[in-house]
């Protein structure tokens, strides 16, 4: 009797992933929110503890270049639903919906096509009122902003315990691990709104008790460029734009310093530890060996350089994010130097899943061979608004150039092997002339041709 029930209790453990009908993987696709890409121990940050994110990346595949094509929420994460470039998807904040168009065929709607059991919890981020058909099941919800305090972040809760957010989503995700059918392979998205800060309140970070003193007894190191001589470099409307504003939420004192930065890491590391009872959940129901995680920031995050805050321009702060694919079928420990991009993620998670990718879509599978062709991306931040120049911009692998988009002949030039830290502008400089005008002239042709492509997809009445 004891020999039977010991292989009844092994074959319930491990029946799920057993069962399933074919060797497609399970997918986990997770997306924190202003996470830069050196928020992370294994990027080089001595301070930060993220030893799951560091694990997903020792045994899986990590990308040094990986960038955000649009560095603010809503347009990112339209651009990582549909495999698009801001400029031909038209959305982010006040502009209504997304077109419909695009989500008809955004990669929820893409795998559920193949039979993939799909899910989605957190800060969906996009305008969209056709959410709850795009998921089997799924639930979005972001920091309440009814709330001035901590319970922007502590308002959900599990049983009769208010929890933080990210636990709350945590809990989120192994319960739909634990209740996905075991007969098809799923996919589940999880959106944390961490390590995002709580605007409306005057601390701005917050986290669970239990990381109260991670980080209590460390000096945080002053930001880089943290002069006010790269702030007085700035355009006008920089100066006196929304970058500033917050930097005075959260910098402009050593003590905001301090307790911004740690929050922010605090945030990050509750987070991590969310994806370690994730990964543990996988092993006990015998599902670790057949599923991929996937992690990406939805965009970059100034910590004081510049003394500046938020994200929105096209330096590498704002730009540059973690990206993590850890496929436990496969040898780890790669590291890839290519240009990476979030529009590359859908066209990812379709090839892993066989699914086919739309043939309009931007991104390429991450895969070196497909990588190796790209020379040059786009990237841009389009949003007309008061407190924010719009601006654009083209990055290669040595050089970036860009300009703001109402004032044209603010324009910016770095070589990123001699200045990675985009100290001096060489737009001004006559010797490098013929760069900046290759590089003017070879983002005018991308500016047309995402304009077109969204008028020539408009245009069908199916894409």
């Amino acid at each position: 009797m004891k020999k039977f029930l010991f292989l009844l209790v092994f074959f319930l453990l491990f029946y799920r992933g057993f069962a399933q009908r074919d060797n497609r993987p399970n997918i986990i696709f997770i997306l924190t929110d202003d996470q830069r890409w050196d928020a992370l121990g294994f990027a080089g940050n001595p301070i930060i503890q993220t030893p799951e994110m560091d694990a997903l990346a020792k045994e899986g595949t990590y990308y040094e270049n990986a960038f955000v094509t649009t560095p603010i929420c809503a347009a990112s994460r339209a651009s990582i639903l549909t495999g698009l470039y801001e400029r031909t998807h038209g959305y982010t904040f006040g502009q209504g919906e997304i077109d419909q168009a695009f989500m008809d065929q955004s990669y929820p709607v893409e795998l559920r096509k193949v039979g993939y059991f799909t899910g989605f919890f957190g800060k969906f981020g996009v305008n969209f009122s056709g959410f709850s058909a795009l998921f089997d099941v799924g639930e979005s919800y972001d920091r309440n902003g009814n709330f001035t305090d901590r319970r922007g972040y502590f308002f959900k809760t599990l049983d009769t315990d208010t929890v933080h957010l990210s636990r709350y989503t945590g809990q989120q995700a192994i319960d739909f691990i634990k209740n996905a059918p075991p007969d098809k392979p799923f996919m589940l998205s999880l959106s944390f709104s961490a390590p995002h800060a709580h605007d409306p309140a005057e601390l701005q970070y917050f986290w669970s008790e239990e990381f109260d003193e991670l980080y209590g007894d460390i000096e945080i190191p002053a930001p880089m460029l943290g002069d006010e001589g790269y702030f007085l470099d700035q355009p006008e409307d920089v100066r006196t734009g929304e970058n500033r504003t917050r930097w005075h939420w959260r910098y402009d004192t050593p003590e905001k310093y301090q307790h911004s930065v740690k929050g922010y890491f605090r945030m990050i590391s509750e987070v991590d530890a969310e994806i370690g009872k994730i990964r543990k959940t996988l092993e006990k129901q015998g599902l670790a060996k057949n599923t991929i995680i996937i992690l990406m920031g939805d965009n970059g995050y100034f910590l004081g350089e510049r003394q500046l805050a938020g994200k929105w321009l096209m330096y590498e702060n704002s730009l540059r994010v973690p990206l993590i694919i850890y496929d436990p079928r496969k040898e780890g420990g790669k590291r890839i130097k290519e240009l990476a991009l979030n529009i590359d993620v859908p066209a990812t998670i379709l090839d892993l899943a066989n699914a086919e990718i739309p043939k309009y879509w931007q991104g390429v599978p991450l895969l070196v061979p497909e990588l190796s062709k790209r020379k040059s991306i786009l990237v841009e931040h389009l949003w007309q608004t008061p407190i924010i120049p719009p601006s654009e911009g083209i990055r290669t692998d040595r050089w970036k150039y860009f300009r703001y988009i109402n004032h044209p002949e603010q324009e910016e030039l770095y070589d990123l092997r001699e200045d990675v830290l985009e100290k001096r502008n060489l737009a001004g400089d006559p010797a490098y002339q013929e760069v900046l005008l290759k590089l003017r002239s070879q983002l005018e042709e991308m500016i047309n041709a995402g304009l077109e492509e969204r008028k020539r997809l408009l245009s069908q009445e199916k894409l």
